[in-house]
């Protein structure tokens, strides 16, 4: 859209400049504060086994995080000068001076992975959450294979492990993770995870359908704002460490204390926290549709 066009749409609120820059600056620390460690392991070299998932399976850099938005339908006063009014995607507002983000033309050019988005999200958030999968996902991945994702020694060893899987029923239901399982693994989920059947088979229960919510957000690009986005990331934080320390692998030197989930102690654990995170991604989610979706039904 030419900058000489305005932008303005129903429910859209203002925020005078001294508010919005306020916001943008403790985002900004927010954001350093969260990837510090990450960026100064990077400086060095130096790998490590649990959070750099969020980084490169992810594949977001710190700079991503760091970028405010005020989201969608939210004018910023007194930001005309400022250098995110030449950002793609921003437009001026109604207001003199004013900025707002250009949702129309995001849409307009990204409409079918906004609408696959949207229909994962509501369908997920609307789901009843299952919580009988006690994080075999990362035991399915390993299961009669002698090299593994990981160089990460197995906390039970491979015969202990490979009987761990064959005692319980795998329940897995997010493709992304199916999707690693070994050959022979895979005839033994229950379900058959597919990339179609996503939107369909999502569940707020899986750990990866609320590490997900980060990676939805970031997709949403300036339609959703950075609170969301660092609180998303924080979610995804929390639940790759229970993941991690639900597996099948000894994360103990790196802070990964086991959740024992061949164990009753260990899957009570794990259903406990499991539920938290459930109900923290389905905050989340409704949170991005409210602010992104207010007239939708």
């Amino acid at each position: 859209m030419s900058l000489l066009q305005t932008v303005s749409l129903p429910g859209t609120v203002s925020l005078p400049g001294a508010e919005w820059r306020a916001r943008e600056t403790a985002h900004r620390h927010r954001a350093d504060a969260l990837t510090a460690d990450h960026r100064a392991r990077s400086s060095r070299g130096e790998k490590h086994p649990i959070w750099d998932f969020l980084f490169t399976y992810y594949s977001y850099k710190p700079a991503v995080l760091r970028r405010w938005h005020p989201g969608a339908h939210v004018q910023l006063e007194d930001a005309s000068a400022e250098p995110r009014a030449q950002w793609r995607w921003y437009a001026p507002g109604t207001a003199a001076g004013s900025v707002i983000v250009d949702s129309a033309s995001f849409e307009r050019e990204k409409g079918a992975s906004l609408a696959l988005i949207e229909r994962i999200l509501r369908q997920t958030a609307a789901r009843p959450g299952a919580y009988g999968c006690f994080g075999l996902h990362e035991w399915a991945m390993v299961y009669r294979q002698g090299e593994h994702r990981h160089p990460v020694p197995l906390r039970l060893g491979q015969d202990a492990t490979d009987a761990v899987v064959e005692g319980h029923e795998l329940r897995c239901t997010h493709f992304d993770a199916f999707r690693f399982f070994t050959p022979e693994a895979v005839p033994r989920n229950r379900d058959r995870p597919s990339r179609e059947a996503q939107p369909a088979m999502e569940q707020p229960g899986c750990l990866h359908a609320g590490m997900d919510v980060y990676k939805w957000a970031v997709k949403l690009g300036p339609l959703v704002s950075g609170e969301v986005l660092l609180d998303a990331f924080e979610l995804a934080r929390d639940i790759r460490l229970l993941d991690m320390q639900a597996s099948p692998y000894d994360m103990t030197p790196w802070g990964g204390e086991p959740v024992r989930i061949e164990t009753a102690e260990g899957k009570a654990e794990y259903v406990r926290r499991q539920r938290a995170f459930a109900e923290r991604s389905n905050a989340l989610r409704s949170r991005i549709l409210t602010a992104w979706r207010p007239t939708a039904h």
